[in-house]
């Protein structure tokens, strides 16, 4: 009788399966075992030990959006820059292939940081990093109070704020 090997593709299938069905009954366990008492304090939002006051959705200035995407660019490099330099100091591989790896590992990080840094030059030149101040406008409201009143008044409080 002919014995049956899985290819690599169904031991991957396999795994996947394997993980898939574990998460699925260590969820359903801790569900069947957790108490399950809820009350209007645990059913309410909590803003890092504040009460909230209003809707959570609120609009926000889109600058912010811009400089996290810049922000996870920068930080996704570093992750490629790490294993990169580890590689890039082995010095039996860099021996091995009399410096030529150690040459094109060189280059292929600096087309890399430069294309990164073209990027963010892209980004600086078009105004994405440049936050905008606001430019406020006082508002004119009409006192009935002459303004008279308000010279004498800042004229009294100047008086008090005099060291002696």
């Amino acid at each position: 009788m002919e014995q049956g090997y899985l290819s690599s593709f169904g031991e991957v299938l396999l795994y996947i399966v394997a993980g898939i069905v574990f998460i699925l009954v260590t969820l359903l366990v801790s569900r069947l075992i957790r108490p399950h008492r809820p009350n209007p304090e645990k059913l309410s939002t909590y803003e890092s030990g504040e009460e909230p006051i209003s809707s959570a959705y609120t609009q926000f200035n889109i600058r912010f959006y811009v400089v996290a995407l810049i922000f996870l660019l920068f930080e996704v490099e570093i992750v490629f820059l790490f294993p990169w330099s580890t590689v890039f100091a082995n010095k039996a591989l860099i021996d091995e292939t009399n410096g030529v790896w150690g040459w094109f590992s060189m280059l292929e990080m600096l087309v890399f940081i430069v294309i990164l840094a073209l990027g963010l030059a892209y980004a600086w030149v078009n105004g994405f990093l440049d936050w905008v101040k606001p430019n406020p406008k006082p508002t004119q409201i009409d006192s009935p109070v002459p303004k008279s009143l308000y010279a004498k008044l800042n004229k009294k409080y100047e008086r008090t704020q005099q060291p002696d």
